[in-house]
């Protein structure tokens, strides 16, 4: 039996909503009592208003749920999300809930629930749910004024600093905003942007815990903006859950927090290279000769990005064919072979819309592929592209239906996807998706946040029982709360080609990683606008490009986004830093493992460091031992950037900064600052094409000492770029490397090892040390046997033939 909850409209259904429990602080709940299941998982607490209950997941994370009739189901929490074992004591009008992390102490009367970390208070939940006067409706469509939503409130402390909200261009401390939550198109956005592709109902505090509200419908983050001590999230209805993390430290905080909500899989290795992009290849000859010209011109490739005219010939008219212009197409099954064997990887654009007068069209209404109106009839619309409809990917038959594209495609050899305008873009008012999981007609506005999610999910499950032995590949700009764990890599969208398009992209990026977005990248070289080729723009972002998750050029076509064809100074420059992402690509894969075990994001803000640094925006820690600050400014000769405590070197001239304190960093247009921490270590291998070629059979080894730091370590992990199953089926190499200064002694030890292993991996290696101010060294011996090495400076440099599974390494100073 289909259950309709919003067929009666908007103002009816708010008051079906309104009439059941918790909607009104007038109507606190009372606890008459509370029991916890046999395996200490969830805590049931019955009211005389109805059910609320307590689910612990993990040491760290409580998911809180007012339970309705008709509940929406969580979009947040990870299918596999390790239910946590927590204790309950009765306190004094009470009971207390207790993680190791994380503590909730429940008031019965009326109910409230306070958040604690060991004796810090962390906040409070306002009692029972608000009914907040809606303002206007950020979708843009029809007015709220008048209208009554429901969510929750909390206490904020003074002085309490905290990012979320999700991809704004607002500064990192969001607190005194007020955020629609409705994932939005915001083309040509430049250095101020109040709503964007994905927005994220969550925010993390300084005080180190997280919270997540487990409702996708359109609404309004308030972060102290309408009263200075109170957090308010407001929706028009939906889900009435949130999710509350803690942690001793962020990494901990956010450890806790993706171990409910999911963290990223492995990416294929070949997903981290270089990606010819544009909007947008025209034709298969095209795109041949770009291809072509990247191998001529000595430009390592990866991957290949065709827009929407592999499928029409124009712009608008042909969206939802979902098949090949074989006009301008002829052999796409053997252009993609070709480019498989030069280890090239062909992405594909696909988009949730059905123009009426695509091809497949009718197709689709007779699959009841579509989201429908009131009345069951597939709901139409115009937008920029064409009248069209929508496909339905909450739906099984909308699943199925659009499934069989991506399935031909895939036996086509295409091995990227790119999912296109799922805000979505449009999405009319009074349109109804069909839930399958529960066999539910929701509205819209309900679930809109949650469409990305939805798709990324539907393709990411197809992927993998389709192609068990591969990790799939699957980028979208919009999404939910734990779209990560369904592989999906998130950009920031059709950013202006400017200055000003360049300079939010950090902040961007780092607040998406902060709440489990850790693969949250820019369009290189902007995408919109822009009357001619910068060059000094263009050579900037593509600087930045090498040290953010991932490095995809792509631009309008009107001004070329790809280097090979800027002019030779430019391309020289550009070359000389794709190649060096390549060489740097162990450091960076050791990276995407830690995000993969723990949900730390590759771009870390200087906050995890020092609170005091939580505003800082422009420098970012990139990894375990990079502190990098691109230039967004024109014609900088100096970047001027907070450092938190340690030494640090710069990785171009060597030169040494202290930490703790501003610090201004030479450049030249060939430069940007990139400083290593010292104690830190460096892998690199040889400059190599494509990700078909990575080998890390010789490898380059830097490690940056200071007489100061008296221990050091680093990581590199290793697998063979596409096993799914690499890191639960122990099928990786690990090598560890561990530094010991003696300063009595003079001694500096190294201990280098390695454990594990996979086919393919090397038996052995030939390893080159690069040691940067060492001071002068008289002797070095590998196991106690002296080996020969060349000093320039304070800098030492040897190579050795490493074998075994571990080396130790003695430097004896003079």
């Amino acid at each position: 039996m289909t259950t309709i909850t919003t067929a009666q409209g908007v103002s009816g259904y708010l008051a079906a909503v309104i009439a059941l429990a918790f909607s009104s602080p007038s109507l606190a709940a009372v606890v008459t009592q509370a029991s916890l299941s046999e395996d200490g998982s969830q805590l049931t607490l019955n009211t005389d208003e109805g059910r609320v209950s307590l689910t612990a997941y993990g040491e760290g994370t409580l998911a809180v749920t007012y339970h309705l009739d008709g509940e929406l189901p969580s979009f947040a929490i990870a299918e596999d999300a390790p239910l946590g074992q927590a204790s309950l004591s009765e306190i004094d009008g009470g009971w207390r809930l207790q993680l190791p992390d994380l503590r909730a102490e429940i008031q019965a009367e009326p109910l409230r629930i306070s958040f604690y970390r060991g004796e810090q208070l962390l906040t409070a939940e306002a009692p029972g749910l608000i009914s907040p006067a809606l303002d206007r409706n950020p979708s843009g469509g029809e007015s709220w004024q008048g209208q009554t939503g429901t969510g929750f409130a909390f206490s904020l402390s003074d002085g309490e600093q905290l990012l979320g909200g999700g991809q704004r261009v607002l500064g990192m401390d969001r607190r005194g905003l007020r955020m629609p939550l409705y994932n939005k198109a915001s083309y040509g956005y430049g250095n101020h942007a109040e709503q964007m592709y994905y927005s994220l109902p969550a925010v993390l505090s300084d005080r180190h815990y997280l919270l997540a509200f487990d409702n996708s419908a359109s609404g309004w983050l308030d972060i102290g903006a309408s009263e200075p001590d109170r957090l308010s999230f407001e929706a028009i209805s939906g889900r009435q859950s949130y999710l509350i993390s803690s942690g001793t430290d962020y990494p901990e905080l956010i450890e806790n927090f993706t171990a409910t909500v999911g963290r990223q899989p492995l990416p294929p290795r070949w997903s981290l290279g270089n990606y010819a992009s544009r909007f947008g290849y025209r034709s298969e000859a095209e795109t041949r000769d770009v291809v072509a010209q990247f191998q001529q011109q000595d430009i390592p490739l990866d991957a290949v990005v065709l827009d929407l005219y592999w499928f029409g010939p124009d712009i608008k008219g042909h969206m939802g064919n979902l098949d090949w212009d074989r006009r301008n197409w002829p052999d796409p099954e053997g252009m993609i072979s070709d480019f498989a064997a030069q280890g090239i990887n062909t992405m594909i654009i696909t988009e949730p819309f059905i123009l009426t007068s695509s091809s497949n069209w009718q197709a689709a209404v007779e699959a009841n592929a579509l989201a429908v109106t009131a009345d069951g009839q597939p709901q139409t619309f115009d937008f920029y592209f064409g009248n069209t409809g929508l496909l339905d990917v909450f739906s099984d038959a909308g699943q199925q239906w659009f499934w069989q594209a991506y399935q031909r495609l895939l036996e086509q050899g295409i091995s990227g996807w790119w999912g296109d305008l799922g805000e979505p873009e449009v999405h009319p008012d009074g349109t109804l998706h069909q839930l399958s999981a529960s066999n539910q007609l929701v509205r819209g506005d309900e679930i809109h946040n949650a469409y990305g999610h939805q798709w990324a999910k539907m393709v990411f499950n197809g992927l993998k029982q389709a192609q068990p032995q591969q990790r799939p590949m699957v980028m979208m700009r919009s999404g939910f709360v734990g779209s990560q764990r369904y592989g999906m890599i998130p950009w920031t969208g059709d950013v202006d080609r400017s200055w000003a398009g360049l300079q939010p992209q950090v902040q961007l990026s780092l607040q998406m990683g902060m709440l489990g977005l850790g693969f949250t990248h820019s369009d290189l070289g902007g995408f919109a606008g822009g009357e001619q080729f910068d060059s000094e723009l263009y050579t900037r972002w593509l600087q930045y490009g090498v040290f953010q998750p991932v490095f995809r050029p792509h631009a309008q076509e009107h001004i070329a986004p790809e280097p090979i064809f800027a002019d030779e100074t430019t391309k020289a420059i550009v070359r000389d830093f794709i190649k060096l992402r390549y060489r740097l690509m162990p450091y960076l894969y050791s990276a995407v493992y830690q995000n993969s075990l723990t949900g730390l994001p590759l771009m870390r803000p200087l906050l995890m460091e020092d609170n005091r640094l939580f505003g800082v925006d422009d420098a970012y820690r990139f990894g375990d031992a990079m502190i990098v600050a691109p230039v967004t400014d024109k014609g900088v000769t100096q970047v001027t950037f907070d450092l938190p405590q340690g030494v640090y070197f710069d990785w171009f001239s060597g030169k040494r900064y202290q930490g703790g304190q501003r610090v201004s960093v030479p450049v030249s247009l060939t430069t940007i600052p990139v400083l290593i921490e010292a104690g830190k270590f460096v892998p690199l291998v040889a400059d190599h094409n494509h990700a078909g070629d990575y080998s890390s059979e010789q490898l380059t080894l830097h490690y940056y000492h200071d007489d100061g730091v008296t221990e050091g370590s680093g990581q590199m992990y290793e697998d063979d770029g596409h096993d799914p199953n690499a890191i639960v089926n122990g099928r990786y190499e690990k090598l560890e490397f561990i530094s010991q200064f003696n300063q009595q002694a003079n001694q500096l030890r190294f201990t280098f090892s390695r454990q594990g292993g996979y086919d393919g991996m090397p038996a052995t290696r030939q390893l080159t040390l690069r040691l940067h101010q060492v001071g002068s060294v008289a002797a070095v011996s590998v196991d106690g046997h002296p080996v020969p090495f060349t000093q320039q400076g304070n800098d030492l440099q040897l190579s050795l033939r490493w074998q075994q599974a571990s080396l130790q390494l003695t430097l004896q100073r003079q």
